[in-house]
């Protein structure tokens, strides 16, 4: 453990550990948006910028959740450089997605300057990057147009319709649609996959698409996984009911 001061104020951490989330962990409010704690910082959106200063130096705007915490480091989460660098990190945001509603309520929160109404992706790349880096279908890319990027379905890989970039993703742009048996996802009204989704073999509830669990299921032959068994189409809750009464023993 380290020891370190932020505001004036002693915070014991983690040696080594990112600076955003020890702030985040001790009620010290910063603004983000593109960080994750399953994904390594990609520092886009410049929200949660601090001053730090280090071995009686002079303190520097650094992004919390790129810095590490070091022995004696001194944070300062509020400042008038930290403001301007926030509200010029908030108007780049607001040229690529000007109407972002989580942008604006980050706006209003932080006393940041937004003047326009919300909507759109801010080009975070947290969808691209966990459906290459953790579900592995890589469905998902970022395109130029007209000098500005997009995200935007994948030429090479293949949607899975797990919406894994729906729970990610920080603004809402990205959108499922479940009707009946068919999932919908998409972005800026462009279709990202449309699927038919399983019923479980119990309930009867549909709960996932027939390509993430072909996907599942390809993995654990892969990887030998030692459990695998003839494979059943249970939901979350029927599939944990049932592990729970195979413990329990048959009930009479």
């Amino acid at each position: 453990m380290v020891s370190i001061r932020v505001n004036g104020q002693e915070i014991e951490a983690e040696g080594g550990k990112r600076l955003l989330p020890v702030l985040l962990e001790n009620g010290i409010k910063v603004p983000h948006l593109c960080y994750h704690p399953s994904l390594r910082p990609g520092a886009s959106c410049k929200l949660c910028v601090v001053e730090i200063r280090e071995e009686a130096k002079s303190f520097r705007p650094r992004l919390s959740c790129v810095a590490r915490c070091k022995e004696g480091m001194e944070v300062t989460t509020e400042s008038a450089m930290i403001l301007q660098l926030r509200n010029q990190a908030i108007g780049n945001l607001l040229k690529l997605a000007p109407q972002a509603e989580k942008i604006h309520r980050i706006g209003a929160e932080f006393g940041l300057s937004t003047g326009m109404i919300p909507d759109g992706c801010i080009r975070c790349r947290l969808c691209v990057r966990v459906c290459k880096e953790v579900i592995g279908a890589g469905a998902l890319e970022m395109t130029r147009v007209d000098g500005i990027s997009y995200v935007v379905p994948s030429e090479t890989g293949q949607c899975l319709g797990c919406g894994t970039c729906v729970n990610i993703c920080p603004t809402g742009a990205i959108i499922q649609e479940d009707k009946g048996n068919v999932r919908t996802i998409s972005i800026r009204g462009e279709e990202i996959g449309i699927h038919h989704l399983v019923n479980c073999e119990i309930c009867g509830r549909t709960y996932a698409t027939r390509r993430f669990l072909d996907h599942v299921q390809d993995l654990e032959q892969e990887h030998q996984h030692p459990d695998v068994k003839e494979p059943h189409h249970y939901c979350p809750t029927c599939a944990k009911l049932g592990r729970v009464r195979s413990r329990r023993g048959p009930t009479l």
